[in-house]
């Protein structure tokens, strides 16, 4: 399994700070190599001043994101103005290791935004002691401290009433199963104690890096025990687009169209990315289009160092493992006989990426303001929706597959459809180059972006309206 996370340390990133401290911004990063942990991408910058989205694009070519810009560009104003901020429910955050310096980092980054600090901020390791903090493990504790960072910020930045439940695990997550027994020990806990509404999981391992599928099969009681408790867990699709990894060391890609899990368990909402295009107030310039800067000539050197291709794009396909559940039989002419992911996106871009506020212990490398992208942005993000959904329905909703795919057959106006982009990716292994075909947007559902993202004013009610109906179930 792995967390969607790169982090880079490179010389390109060493002249991007001498930039940004040439316009008054401090940065105290040296130049280092490139490291690759996925799920979340990040620039660590080191900054000690949040840079705004014109300095990003003047130092960058990149613009660079906020809570306030968030808000507005998912159109939840309406809803702040009437109460609705995810009071009274409880986002779970799962995470390997956690961060030492969480509480801390989110009270920086809510000052810096003028955001309310969650009524409640919780931290529990129910599978285990965490071990001590090691900032020399940068791929283990300072990776996973980036992702926590990313997932707490982010979540209550969507939902700033809601309360936040960090739950940490004590083994690393890599592919196959490792990582996975603690959380479902974890997740099972929380379900079993009723202590949270929406599970947020920001990691996944490709379905064929599984020693067998009955392997994988046996890692799912967190998920049956979260849909009869009406618990909505959630998962990223990927950053590898139609590609991901097979090994735990993120060395070797599959050459064929995969997709990970949990992303793909049918009792999990699946969460893409989109690219989004706004101005310094949050308003769109232009359409989300599916996120894929595989190609892109400003991205692939910021993160990569080099022109690339390199896999740098939303997960999406269809499942080796599961079959169609009930609730995609209305889109089986694109998904088959398959699982299809993902379920619904949000804004995921490296060439749209958003800012968090980190500081670790003996650290100050990886301490201050850093620039961040990947389907473990867009889960969070999707988390703090669902909290408002709860919050609207008066109680948590559960599985809410059937009614996303029931809002799009009835192309309920909350629901904004992605029609541009494509998941397919290229790279080069083992010094031959390879093009993985992955799939298009277009209208209505498709394995690129789902059913597409949302209007938060108008999805928020229509979700908490078709989830909370009686006797509403979906497929295992």
């Amino acid at each position: 399994m792995r967390r969607f996370r790169l982090t880079v340390l490179s010389a390109s990133g060493a002249l991007v700070l001498a930039s940004f401290a040439a316009v008054g911004t401090p940065a105290t990063v040296a130049a280092s190599v490139v490291a690759i942990s996925p799920m979340v991408h990040a620039l660590r910058t080191g900054l000690t001043s949040a840079p705004t989205e014109a300095d990003c694009l003047a130092l960058l070519a990149i613009p660079c994101y906020n809570p306030p810009q968030f808000q507005t560009a998912y159109n939840e104003g309406p809803l702040f103005a009437h109460g609705i901020n995810g009071a009274g429910t409880t986002i779970v955050i799962v995470d390997a290791f956690g961060s030492p310096t969480i509480a801390a980092d989110l009270a920086t980054f809510d000052a810096q935004f003028a955001l309310p600090a969650p009524p409640s901020l919780q931290i529990i390791a129910p599978a285990g002691a965490i071990p001590a903090w090691d900032p020399t493990n940068a791929n283990g504790d300072v990776g996973w401290a980036g992702e926590t960072t990313l997932d707490v910020e982010w979540a209550h930045a969507m939902a700033p009433g809601a309360n936040i439940l960090l739950v940490e695990t004590p083994v690393d997550e890599t592919e196959g199963a490792a990582g996975f027994p603690q959380i479902v020990q974890a997740e099972n806990y929380v379900v079993r104690h009723h202590l949270g509404d929406v599970i947020s999981q920001s990691f996944g391992a490709t379905e064929q890096s599984f020693a067998s599928a009955s392997t994988l099969l046996s890692l799912r009681s967190a998920f049956t025990n979260a849909a009869s408790h009406g618990v909505t867990v959630l998962a990223a699709s990927g950053d590898n687009g139609a590609a991901n990894y097979l090994d735990p060391a993120a060395t070797t890609l599959s050459t064929t169209a995969t997709v990970g899990w949990p992303a793909s368990d049918p009792l999990v909402t699946a969460v893409g990315g989109t690219q989004l295009s706004l101005d310094a107030a949050g308003n769109r310039l232009s359409p989300d289009v599916v996120w894929n800067d595989t190609y892109s000539a400003t991205v692939q050197p910021a993160f990569f160092g080099n022109a690339g291709p390199n896999p740098l794009a939303t997960g999406g396909g269809l499942s080796s493992i599961f079959h169609r559940p009930e609730y995609q039989e209305s889109v089986s002419s694109v998904v088959g006989s398959a699982r299809g992911i993902p379920d619904v996106s949000m804004s995921a871009a490296c060439s749209g990426l958003v800012l968090t506020y980190e500081s670790y212990p003996n650290d100050p490398a990886n301490s201050g303001w850093q620039l961040v992208c990947g389907t473990s942005e867009a889960t969070p993000l999707f988390a703090g929706i669902v909290a408002l959904a709860d919050q609207v329905a008066h109680h948590s909703l559960g599985l809410i597959n059937p009614a996303l795919y029931e809002l799009a057959a009835h192309h309920a106006p909350g629901l904004v459809d992605v029609t541009s982009g494509n998941n397919t990716v290229g790279f080069s292994q083992n010094a031959t180059n390879y093009t993985v075909t992955g799939y298009s947007a277009g209208p209505g559902y498709d394995l690129a972006s789902g059913v597409g993202t949302i209007n938060a004013a108008l999805f928020v009610p229509e979700l908490a309206r078709a989830a909370g109906e009686p006797g509403r179930s979906g497929s295992n």
